[in-house]
């Protein structure tokens, strides 16, 4: 096998390039060619200073996470960086690209840094529930500080090389098209100097000196780093670079990384970061399909969902027609959307000029016939079957041949919806969730007689978008809403027994959750429900358990914060609310008007319950094929529903616990109520065979 790593004289200086596509990850041969690479430089007298660069896009992008849970093959990556930093003639890095993870620790283990300003270095770490494991939380304060590694190795995002060199990361900038050039005209002026070591710098001192720091810092990043692990251990890490011995404090390091590595968040992260890679890969349509251009989109409702979908298209440059009834509704919409980009603009995240060209690209109108030219027309009205047929129907009329028809209904047929078209083949489920141009989730519900290249273009449509997108088959509520649905529903029945819906929210926010069901809801809209439980009253079946209070709170007109009351009361301007003692009234008059006598739940018991509901539904769900894989599921709830990410999923919540367990749960709850807590056919045979939901994901795969 060839090695990835080659090496190029030039005059004195060695130049040392991984060539490893496609980001040059720092896998056994490069590790292994990279310590020989210094071995051959010491051993040769010609050879005064070495450079460090890499082929392709980017610079050493990070550890080649393949290998995690694998059996280690050396060298490991701490041996081949202390036998770079041990050398006697200076290595520079010639940065490009990203530095990112290991990348960065083998940065931080030369002498030298120069980067082109385009380059970004990080220690993304503790986005896979892990903390640097190659000396990068020793280095990096020892070089730039306690107080600037903090937030790199803490918070995870990389920074530009330009902000890099003022922190004293990069110690030079070089041509973007010169870098090999100009690193070795760098190497050149360092040779015969005394080499610096960043194992040896004095920076960190700044803890020492204020041991307040980390507090500090501990407290301003407290709601980011709620019930993660690592930030907290990297913390640490970086804390024990001021308080011990180089050699103790990678000691330290290394024990940490360990304990990281084996727990339950790493595994459920890295389950997270493969599992939204794969998300965009679907399996029933030829990876050849051609894509039906999306030049122009007609939306349909200028209202939350209208204005956020149609945000979506204009940020991505494309032009967009906005159709409303009605010119005042029209004109509010329109008004809504250059606030909301008014309101980024403020907090620096895009220019003024950026709002203007996005907002040049808006049509406004009140005409069905401006509609005629677009590629795509989404409809996003009222969540009812009649009115949507009716826009399809027009729609068929209007919008030329070729184009797609899609819904952003949350629950209803697609297939029905299709009926009122004769192009059933072009009608298609685009759900985005609310706020549309925020959330990152796209379920794209494919129905029966939809084309192939048109559910292809739809994910290349949530790629253009930044989005996260997951194939969804038809049912009530798709994945999302309907595992929704009955989770909900099992925190009902716990407050008919005797759970009071502020002890839910809290046990849950406790759990991870950013907030409750019932906050949820004042969050959405009671209204939302209210109109979901009367449309699907009709179709009841017997057994189910349906509480009449959170009817009641309609009935009297709070629907949540758009009323200022629900099951909370909110302060005007407020997002936070106090809990509404109407309800809990209501609630006590419900169960002596059932005869139940309240029991008390602990937070346990409520945690265990929800996910038990949340988990039986969702392996129906995937049982019945409208989720493909159990990753679906779970990037449907982490990226649309608030699931805590350091539980990576649902699933992979699951799988962690156990299903046995778990499937004991359901069928003890079940001998309460039967109907509602029947055991999903698949979890019971996947607990019949030994096998868990990460299992069908890897048969997926295949």
């Amino acid at each position: 096998m060839t090695s990835p790593i080659r090496t190029e004289r030039h005059d004195n200086v060695l130049v040392v390039i991984s060539d490893n596509p496609p980001v040059n990850a720092l896998g056994q041969a490069v590790r292994a060619g990279l310590k020989d690479a210094i071995a051959d430089a010491l051993a040769d007298d010609g050879v005064e200073a070495v450079v460090i660069r890499c082929d392709g896009q980017t610079f050493f992008a990070g550890a080649d996470i393949t290998e995690f849970g694998k059996p280690p093959v050396g060298p490991n990556l701490p041996e081949t960086l202390d036998a770079m930093e041990a050398s006697d003639k200076p290595v520079i890095a010639a940065i490009h690209g990203t530095a990112l993870g290991g990348g960065c620790e083998v940065a931080l283990a030369c002498h030298y840094r120069v980067a082109v300003p385009s380059a970004k270095l990080g220690l993304p770490e503790v986005k896979l529930g892990l903390i640097p494991g190659a000396a990068g939380t020793q280095r990096l304060p020892r070089l730039v500080g306690a107080e600037a590694a903090l937030p790199l190795v803490v918070g995870g995002n990389p920074i530009p090389a330009k902000k890099a060199e003022a922190i004293g990361l990069v110690d030079a900038l070089v041509g973007e098209d010169s870098l090999e050039a100009d690193a070795i005209a760098f190497a050149k002026s360092k040779i015969g100097q005394p080499v610096p070591r960043a194992s040896e710098g004095k920076a960190n001192e700044d803890g020492v000196r204020d041991p307040d720091l980390f507090d500090r810092f501990r407290a301003s990043q407290a709601r980011k780093i709620r019930g993660f692990d690592a930030p907290n251990a990297a913390i640490e890490a970086v804390k024990a670079a001021g308080e011990l011995s180089y050699a103790n404090g990678v000691k330290k390091e290394r024990e940490l990384f360990g304990k990281l590595m084996g727990g339950k968040q790493s595994a459920a992260m890295r389950h997270y970061f493969f599992a939204e890679r794969a998300a965009n890969k679907i399996d029933d349509v030829p990876k050849d399909t051609p894509l039906i251009p999306i030049r122009k989109v007609g939306v349909i409702g200028a209202g939350t969902m209208g204005g956020g979908i149609t945000m979506n298209f204009l940020s991505a440059g494309i032009p967009v027609t906005i159709l409303e009834m009605a010119e005042d509704a029209l004109d509010r919409g329109t008004r809504t959307m250059r606030k909301n980009y008014e309101n980024t603009a403020k907090k620096g995240r895009m220019t003024m000029e950026a709002v203007d060209t996005a907002l040049g690209l808006l049509t406004p109108t009140l005409s069905y016939d401006d509609l005629a030219d677009c590629d795509l027309v989404i409809e996003a009205v009222y969540e009812n079957m009649d009115v949507k047929k009716k826009v399809f129907a027009t729609l068929d009329d209007v919008v030329k041949d070729g184009a797609i028809l899609a819904s952003n209904t949350s629950y209803l047929d697609i297939d029905e919806i299709a009926t009122a078209t004769k192009r059933p083949g072009y009608v298609v489920g685009l759900h985005f969730f609310s706020p549309a141009h925020i959330m990152k989730l796209l379920e794209v519900v494919v129905a029966e007689k939809t084309a192939p290249d048109v559910v292809a273009t739809g994910f290349a449509l949530g790629k253009a978008l930044n989005k996260i997108s997951v194939r969804a088959g038809v049912c009530d509520g798709f994945i999302g809403n309907r595992i929704l649905a009955t989770y909900r529903t099992a925190a009902d029945h716990m407050v008919l027994d005797g759970a009071s819906p502020f002890q839910i929210d809290k046990a849950l926010v406790d759990f991870g959750f950013a907030m409750g069901p019932f906050a949820v809801g004042d969050l959405a809209g009671l209204d939302i429900g209210w109109a979901t439980r009367k449309r699907k009253a009709a179709t009841r079946h017997p057994a189910e358990r349906v509480p009449t209070y959170p009817d009641k709170i309609c009935e009297a007109g709070n629907f949540g914060q758009k009323t200022g009351k629900g099951y909370y009361i909110y302060e005007a301007g407020s997002r936070g609310g106090v809990p509404n003692p109407e309800v809990s009234e209501l609630i006590a008059a419900e169960r002596a008007e059932r005869g139940i006598t309240p029991r008390d739940f602990t937070d346990a018991e409520i945690v265990r319950r929800y996910m038990a509901a949340m988990v039986n539904e969702a392996a129906k769900v995937v049982g019945e094929g409208i989720a493909k894989r159990p990753l679906d599921v779970d990037m449907v709830l982490l990226f649309g529903y608030g699931f805590p990410r350091y539980w990576g999923g649902p699933m992979k919540w699951a799988d962690l616990q156990g299903l046995p367990a778990l499937l004991a749960d359901i069928e003890s709850y079940a001998k309460e109520d039967a109907w509602f807590w029947e055991p999903a056919p698949l979890l019971k045979q996947l607990v019949a065979e030994g096998r868990n939901f990460d299992d069908l994901n890897k048969q997926a795969a295949k």
